[in-house]
């Protein structure tokens, strides 16, 4: 039986997510200039998710790390507006609800916290994601809400967790 583990992100776990996400970019071709992949953010997560009105959980699969992803307060968003951001999953963790559920947990952070809305970006190279987020209702927007410094994202959707 397989044993998941959602908790926290730790400094440790900073170099095994940076290299997850820049791998899983790499593996669908979107590891394009303007992107997660170029951030220095992306080293430094546990340091960066220690800012007010963010989390970010890792999920363990039989003690291996094989995913994140979390909320944070991207400047310009409206004040009830958060964004859903650097949501990874290894290649062995898909299809195994994983990606549900650290979905779920972030919505759960961001209504504790007082959000009524999630924003995030995307790519079209990442079609699963995107039928995954269809599915929580994120809806598709015309252009892209903040300043993340995420040019690269051409896709832009929004969920109301009212």
């Amino acid at each position: 039986m397989q044993q998941v583990l959602i908790r926290n992100i730790e400094k440790q776990d900073n170099p095994i997510i940076a290299k997850m996400i820049r791998t899983t970019l790499e593996e669908f071709n979107a590891n394009h200039p303007g992107t997660v992949y170029f951030d220095a953010s992306t080293d430094a997560l546990y340091e960066l998710f220690q800012t007010d009105k963010s989390n970010y959980q890792v999920a363990l699969l039989n003690g291996e790390l094989v995913g994140g992803g979390g909320i944070f307060p991207t400047a310009g968003l409206p004040p009830d507006t958060c964004e859903l951001v650097k949501m990874y999953l290894h290649q062995n963790a898909r299809g195994t609800g994983i990606g549900k559920i650290l979905i779920e947990k972030a919505i759960a952070s961001a209504k504790a916290m007082g959000f009524k809305k999630i924003y995030l970006e995307t790519m079209p190279e990442l079609k699963l994601a995107l039928n995954i987020y269809a599915k929580f209702g994120f809806t598709y927007l015309t252009a892209p809400m903040g300043n993340s410094g995420h040019g690269g994202c051409t896709l832009w959707m929004m969920k109301n967790i009212e």
